[in-house]
C-alpha cells in the first residue's frame, strides 16, 4: 500500500494524505432506509485498491450536488491536472471528511459538505438547507455517494460564477478543482463529451432526465 501511494505521489505531487471518512459497509433499514457505517482513515489506504490480492479495503464515500439550470439540464465538472483523477467527468461535489471529535457525521453534516464542495468547484453559493436529500449511489468498486439536489438557476448565471471562480484561482497562482464544466440534459450529451466519466454519472444523468425533461430554454438563452 505504501509504496503504491508513495508512487502515486511521485506522479501527482499535490496528493496528500489527509483525513478522510471512507465507507465501511452500506445495509437497508426498513423499506426506504439506509444505514452508512464509515470509519476514519487517510487517502493512502485507497491505495489498497491497486494491491493484488488486498481484502482489508474500504470504499470511497463523498457527497456530490446535481446542480440544475432552469431550462432542465444540470452541471457536469471536468478535473483538472492537479487532482487525483485528472480529465474525469463527475457531479460538483468530493470525499467527505471525518468530523471533529465529539461531532456526529449525520445527514445535516453531510448536506453542509455538500453545499461547500459545490462553491468550491463552482462558485456557486447556495445554503446547505437548500439541499434536498436525493440520491445515493454505489459506484462499480463499492463507492458510496450521497447526492443532493440543488434549486435550479439560470444557466448563464452557473456559466458566469464558474469562470469569476476560475480567474480568482488562477490570478492566486492556483489551479481549480474543475478545470471546464458543461451543461447536460440527456446521457447523449453526455457521451458528447470527450474523456472519462465516473462511474455513477451515466445512470445519474439518465436518472434526472427521466424527472426533469427538458424544456425550451429561458429569454435569456442561458
Amino acid at each position: 500500500m505504501d509504496r503504491v501511494w508513495d508512487e502515486a505521489v511521485r506522479a501527482n505531487p499535490s496528493l496528500f494524505d489527509g483525513p478522510v471518512a471512507a465507507g465501511a459497509g452500506l445495509a437497508p433499514d426498513g423499506p426506504r432506509g439506509l444505514v452508512l457505517t464509515w470509519a476514519r482513515t487517510t487517502y493512502r489506504r485507497y491505495a489498497l485498491r491497486r494491491v493484488p490480492g488486498a481484502t482489508a479495503r474500504l470504499s470511497p464515500f463523498f457527497v456530490d450536488v446535481v446542480q440544475p439550470t432552469q431550462d432542465g439540464r444540470m452541471i457536469v465538472g471536468r478535473m483538472g491536472r492537479a487532482t487525483s483523477v485528472p480529465g474525469r467527468w463527475q457531479l460538483p461535489g468530493g470525499c467527505v471528511e471525518p468530523p471533529a471529535e465529539g461531532r456526529a457525521l449525520d445527514l445535516d453534516a453531510l448536506r453542509g459538505h455538500a453545499a461547500r464542495e459545490l462553491a468550491e468547484e463552482t462558485g456557486v453559493e447556495t445554503s446547505a438547507e437548500n439541499l434536498r436529500l436525493w440520491l445515493v449511489t454505489r459506484g462499480a468498486h463499492g463507492g458510496v455517494g450521497v447526492l443532493f439536489l440543488a434549486p435550479p438557476r439560470p444557466a448563464s448565471v452557473l456559466r458566469e460564477r464558474f469562470a469569476a471562480l476560475v480567474a480568482a484561482e488562477t490570478a492566486g497562482g492556483r489551479e481549480p478543482e474543475l478545470d471546464r464544466i458543461a451543461l447536460v440534459g440527456s446521457r447523449a450529451e453526455l457521451a458528447e463529451l470527450t474523456g472519462p466519466g465516473a462511474d455513477y454519472l451515466a445512470p445519474v444523468v439518465t436518472r434526472y432526465a427521466a424527472a426533469a425533461p427538458l424544456r425550451p430554454p429561458p429569454p435569456d438563452g442561458g
